[in-house]
């Protein structure tokens, strides 16, 4: 009878450090991604204004991306309404074709209207290319996109590339809800 008292109380032990650990981790995902959205706002003031009038702003602070010919990408994010966290997403993707190498980016979409939300909110799981309009800026193009000349539903920037990647593919990426 006591084996069994012990066992409960480490099978209870254990399942309570899992959700510290998983609250840990959500609040470490929450700083990186504040802080790589404060990171583009400095370097594009244009990415700010959006965010001024983005109905969500989805951050994926780290995303990694590996290829062989064949390869992936994989990362977590935050997404911010008001400033505030109200979830946390899962980008998952693949790539074929003359790829080679491996680097990490930062990746924050600007979601511009409900249908845009609605979109992610009701899949279960919002591919890229297929759902709401996505424009793709880079840093050269973002001087020329303003809050009365933006037209999408969903603005992104991809920031902070580190390592070296090279040639040309398809890719797909699918973002998907890590909590409800």
């Amino acid at each position: 009878m006591k084996q069994l008292a012990k066992l409960h109380t480490l099978a209870f032990i254990l399942l309570a450090s899992l959700g510290i650990a998983r609250v840990a981790a959500a609040q470490s995902l929450d700083k990186d991604a504040s802080a790589a959205l404060n990171a583009l706002y400095k370097s594009t003031p244009a990415a700010k204004a959006l965010g001024a009038k983005a109905k969500a702003i989805l951050v994926f602070p780290d995303i990694k991306k590996a290829a062989v010919l064949i390869g992936g990408q994989t990362g977590q994010g935050a997404m911010f309404v008001d400033g505030k966290v109200v979830g946390h997403y899962r980008a998952d993707g693949v790539l074929a074709g003359l790829e080679l190498g491996a680097q990490s980016f930062a990746y924050v979409m600007f979601f511009m209207s409900d249908k845009a939300l609605q979109n992610l909110h009701a899949s279960k799981g919002f591919e890229l290319g297929t759902d709401p309009n996505i424009v793709i800026v880079d840093a050269g193009a973002a001087k020329n996109i303003s809050t009365t000349t933006a037209q999408a539903d969903v603005y992104s920037y991809i920031f902070g590339q580190k390592g070296i990647m090279g040639g040309i593919s398809v890719e797909g990426l699918k973002i998907t809800r890590l909590d409800h």
